[in-house]
């Protein structure tokens, strides 16, 4: 039972985070995108992706008042650290870190490569980073938590 309820906070966890991330815009918008598409978007997203790591970071860490550096910084780590907690606790055996870490990756580089081609974002390795952050984050918070409450076995 316990386990079901995590499955269903999870797909419900997972849906919220792809309306936030990819679908963020208002339909029109959206619209509008999708039906202006072309392969040259996907072009042109390409030459506006960063690839350089903490470009974004150190950008809105310098400017954090103008651009709502602060927002967009913590945004993207909290975003994922319900992944660092949910994951384990539904999947026992990838109770590691690097289980953890490995799956946020390329959860959030195809959301990304997502936003890049579907032109509804732009790429920026500087997300896939901050998301990473975060999903180990959010496994520390759950390796505590296990850590202070121990599981109790079932007796029959």
């Amino acid at each position: 039972m316990k386990r079901k309820v995590l499955i269903i906070g999870f797909i419900g966890y997972i849906l919220l985070l792809v309306r936030l991330i990819i679908f963020k815009y208002p339909v029109p918008i959206l619209r509008g995108i999708m039906d202006e598409w072309d392969v040259d978007m996907v072009r042109r997203g390409v030459y506006t992706a960063n690839l350089v790591p903490f470009k974004t970071i150190k950008m809105y860490i310098r400017y954090y008042h103008d651009i709502n550096g602060f927002d967009n910084l913590f945004g993207n780590i909290l975003a994922f650290a319900p992944f660092g907690v949910f994951l384990p606790a539904i999947f026992p055996k990838m109770g590691k870190s690097w289980y953890v870490l490995l799956h946020a990756f390329w959860l959030s580089l195809c959301i990304e490569l997502f936003q890049l081609i579907s032109h509804f974002g732009e790429f920026d390795v500087d997300d896939v980073l901050l998301n990473c952050f975060g999903a180990v984050l959010g496994y520390i918070f759950y390796r505590i938590c296990r850590w202070l409450i121990p599981v109790r076995k079932n007796r029959k």
